[in-house]
C-alpha cells in the first residue's frame, strides 16, 4: 500500500436523523499507520462519525473511502472482511466465557466462519492464536478467569485482543478509556500506542489531554461539523479550537 493513499477519506459525508443533521458535509483524510483522534465537545458529532467510519450508518450523503476504494453503503459485516475493526465505548465481550474463550470464538469468527466442525490439530491453532492476542494486551495470565471476574480495564483490553482477532488493517476506538482509573489508563493508552505502531488506529475520545499526549493527527468536530485538523501542537495554538473546546476547560 502506498504511503500517498489514505487509510480512509470521508468526502462530503452527512448524516441526518430525520431533520436532525449529526454530520454536515464533512470532509477529512486519515494517513496509514498514523495513531489519529476525532475530538469535541458534547454533541460535536463524534459518536456519529464513528459509526458511519465503522459502516453502522451509512451516510445520508457524501463517500466514504479505505484504502483509495469507495466502500460507501457497504454492509456493516463486510467493513470486518476488508480490514476495519472496531472497540466500542461499552464494552462488548461474553461474560460468561473465560478471556481465552472470548478471544477464540473470535478467532474461529475470522478463520473459519462456516466450519462448524474443526478437526482438533486446527482447534489447537486457534487456541495457540488466541493465547497469542491475549499476550498481546497483557492478559495471558488471566485466560482462564471469566471475562464478568475481569476488572473493567481489563475488560476492555479483552475486547481490544478480540477486535484484533480480525486482523485489522484499520482499528476503531470509541472512548477506549471510559470509566478507567487512572492506572488503568495509563495501561490502555501504552496498548494503543503499540498497536498504532503495527496499524492504522482512530481513538474518539472527549479526553483532550490523554490524545494530545500519543496522537500525531487531531479531527476537531463541532455541531457535527469539520472545525479543525492537524498536530496536537497545531490544535492546541488554533484559536477556534481554544474558542469552542479548550476554552471549556
Amino acid at each position: 500500500m502506498s504511503s500517498t493513499i489514505p487509510i480512509v477519506e470521508v468526502e462530503g459525508v452527512s448524516k441526518r436523523f430525520g431533520q436532525f443533521v449529526a454530520l454536515n458535509k464533512v470532509t477529512a483524510r486519515f494517513e496509514p499507520r498514523r495513531l489519529s483522534a476525532i475530538i469535541g465537545p458534547n454533541g460535536a458529532g463524534k459518536s456519529t462519525f464513528f459509526n458511519v467510519l465503522s459502516g453502522a450508518f451509512p451516510p445520508s450523503e457524501g463517500r466514504l473511502k479505505f484504502k483509495g476504494r469507495d466502500i460507501t453503503g457497504l454492509p456493516q459485516h463486510g467493513f470486518a472482511r476488508i480490514g476495519i475493526a472496531k472497540s466500542f465505548q461499552i464494552t462488548n465481550v461474553f461474560k460468561q466465557l473465560s478471556a481465552h474463550e472470548n478471544v477464540r470464538v473470535a478467532v474461529q469468527m475470522r478463520k473459519s466462519r462456516y466450519e462448524l466442525f474443526k478437526p482438533r490439530a486446527a482447534m489447537a491453532e486457534l487456541g495457540e492464536r488466541a493465547d497469542a492476542l491475549l499476550e498481546r494486551v497483557g492478559l495471558v495470565a488471566l485466560r482462564e478467569r471469566p471475562a464478568a471476574d475481569l476488572a473493567h480495564g481489563q475488560q476492555r483490553a479483552l475486547e481490544v485482543a478480540m477486535a484484533l482477532a480480525a486482523e485489522p488493517e484499520l482499528l476503531l476506538m470509541d472512548e477506549p478509556t471510559a470509566g478507567m482509573s487512572p492506572e488503568e489508563t495509563v495501561v490502555m493508552m501504552d496498548l494503543i500506542t503499540a498497536l498504532a505502531a503495527e496499524r492504522s488506529v482512530i481513538l474518539v475520545e472527549h479526553k483532550m489531554k490523554l490524545v494530545m499526549g500519543i496522537c500525531e493527527r487531531l479531527l476537531v468536530l463541532h455541531h457535527g461539523e469539520f472545525l479543525a485538523e492537524g498536530t496536537p501542537d497545531e490544535i492546541r495554538h488554533n484559536d477556534d479550537v481554544k474558542r469552542v473546546y479548550l476554552g471549556q476547560g
